[in-house]
């Protein structure tokens, strides 16, 4: 049975708990209206991003400017060039941030934001696309945008029904929505997204093979008509603890490791064949893999190099884990 204090410290959290799940409810809900309104303007909205050779600038005022600061970060992160402008500092200079190349999202909810105001009378006079999210068709905001993204209408989470909540999931939500859109649209890649977040851990989760690896001269490799001696010299020229042996067309047909030299040493060693002791149908890896799917071959497979394949199985390179951990890939 529970203890007092346990059904006290229940009974204490339960309106905690009922108010959480009456935020998500609302916004579970908000969202699903958004998503069922979205219309051809989502699509215009779109082509007008698409169309421009500038960037999108991106505005609001209070908690929509929260979430358009946001909204510009997406975008850029994602292949399409966006800025946050405050509105306040645009009226004081920073409209010069904006040209005739660009393009203008805005939000605000109620869409009678006024220090919205010059910058709205900037797009216009540069006549450029001017994107709206309100939730008002009426309001000056979207009556004056060239493109008018509608919130549907939705009750805010706030007892009082003021604070910015439910409205602001929604604008976060569009957002997002059209970020992914324009994406798709550009056929923005993981490479491309690579690019743009080299540092942390997204960075390192897309590093691939071909941005670690060695090639030519720093490749160990020998025919399978070579002696073990020259099997030993490369080895340990190479440093990579192992050699690859190739037929006369190029392709790899095994592996030989410090380990297999171990295995096999004794006073014949140097009169053996490579073929003898090779491994044959090594673990191998493409150059357009990620390195911690090769980091996880190895692991797997208790080895610590791979040699990197071309379409015809000929070495193009040779990947150690040592440069996977090394780059911070785990």
């Amino acid at each position: 049975m529970r203890s007092a204090a346990t059904a006290a410290a229940t009974a204490e959290q339960a309106p905690d708990l009922k108010a959480a799940r009456r935020v998500f409810e609302m916004a579970g809900e908000a969202i699903a209206a958004l998503g069922q309104s979205l219309d051809g303007d989502f699509s215009r909205a779109v082509d007008a991003i698409l169309s421009i050779k500038g960037r999108v600038i991106v505005s609001g005022m209070g908690k929509s400017g929260h979430i358009a600061r946001k909204i510009a970060a997406t975008l850029a992160s994602t292949g399409t060039p966006a800025y946050f402008v405050h509105p306040g500092e645009a009226s004081h200079g920073d409209l010069g941030m904006v040209t005739r190349e660009d393009a203008v999202l805005m939000l605000s909810y109620r869409g009678e934001t006024a220090e919205l105001g010059d910058l709205m009378t900037h797009a216009k006079r540069l006549r450029i696309p001017l994107i709206g999210i309100a939730g008002n068709p009426n309001s000056t905001l979207l009556q004056t945008a060239d493109i008018a993204l509608v919130l549907p209408n939705a009750r805010e989470a706030c007892p009082m029904g003021l604070a910015p909540t439910t409205s602001t999931t929604m604008m976060l939500v569009l957002g997002d929505a059209l970020a992914v859109a324009l994406m798709e649209r550009r056929g923005f890649t993981a490479d491309q997204y690579r690019d743009f977040h080299p540092g942390g851990s997204l960075g390192k989760a897309l590093i691939r093979v071909s941005d670690l690896m060695h090639t030519g001269e720093e490749m160990p490799l020998v025919g399978e008509d070579a002696s073990m001696q020259e099997v030993v010299l490369t080895m340990a020229a190479r440093r990579f603890g192992c050699v690859g042996i190739t037929d006369k067309s190029g392709v790899l047909k095994g592996i030989i490791t410090d380990g297999d030299l171990s295995r096999h040493m004794d006073r014949e060693l140097l009169d053996r064949k490579p073929l003898d002791i090779m491994t044959r149908n090594p673990k191998v890896i493409a150059a357009d893999r990620l390195a911690a799917e090769a980091l996880a071959l190895m692991n797997e497979k208790k080895i610590t190099q791979l040699f990197v394949l071309d379409e015809a199985k000929r070495p193009q390179a040779i990947l150690h884990m040592h440069d996977c951990l090394r780059a911070g890939v785990g």
